[in-house]
């Protein structure tokens, strides 16, 4: 089985993620979805009902973070005494979104 990605779908994606493709690039990455695509569908028909779960691939793994612990930290009207602006003990930003 093979999944095709229309040219239109990677134009739709593309302006969801606001990227501007040209006709090359659509075509570039149409191909290249769809073979990711496929090679994803290859390997959901594997049968893998009898091979257990992993979590690493590593043998022998350690786990190189350390335990959380609760410290002292800033209080909230510490957190924003530097703010160039703050409302009700929470930072305000300048609106990045636009509301189309």
């Amino acid at each position: 089985m093979s999944t095709q990605v229309s040219r239109e779908e990677v134009e739709h994606v593309a302006e969801l993620a606001r990227l501007r493709l040209n006709q090359e690039e659509v075509e570039q990455f149409s191909g290249q979805l769809s073979r990711i695509l496929t090679y994803v569908e290859d390997m959901s028909a594997v049968d893998t009902t009898d091979i257990p779960e992993t979590t690493s691939m590593a043998a022998g793994h350690v786990s190189v973070w350390r335990d959380d612990e609760v410290r002292p930290s800033l209080s909230q009207e510490q957190a924003v005494s530097n703010a160039p602006e703050a409302v009700d003990g929470l930072f305000r930003v300048p609106q990045v979104i636009s509301d189309r």
